[in-house]
């Protein structure tokens, strides 16, 4: 019966922390379906108006970006990662390399 004892004294630590999170989850609840815009900027470019209307199929768009560069990932329009492309199953995606801390996208807001 020590035994029993010991195990559930260890598994309470987990129990309640498992609780707290279920807690701050219960509290903030209402925010997880709110939708957000994500984007993924590969670079920009300034062009002129007659550039622009001169533009077809095949015209080429060159970006401020070097090849290689990571891509900026933006929520609500404020930068919050950096990443690379990658193929996932003939699709598009993001390898994150570098996240924004949340202190730093705080500070953003001010």
């Amino acid at each position: 019966m020590a035994s029993k004892d010991s195990s559930s004294e260890e598994q309470e630590p987990q129990g309640n922390e498992g609780g707290t999170e279920n807690r701050e989850l219960r509290e903030l609840g209402f925010l997880l379906d709110v939708p957000l815009q994500v984007s993924v900027e590969l670079g920009r470019s300034r062009v002129l108006i007659k550039d622009l209307l001169q533009m077809r199929e095949g015209s080429v768009v060159e970006l401020d970006k070097l090849a290689g560069e990571p891509l900026e990932v933006y929520v609500n329009s404020h930068l919050i990662a950096r990443g690379e492309a990658v193929v996932v199953d003939d699709k598009i995606g993001l390898r994150l390399t570098d996240v924004v801390s949340p202190s730093e996208r705080l500070e953003k807001l001010k």
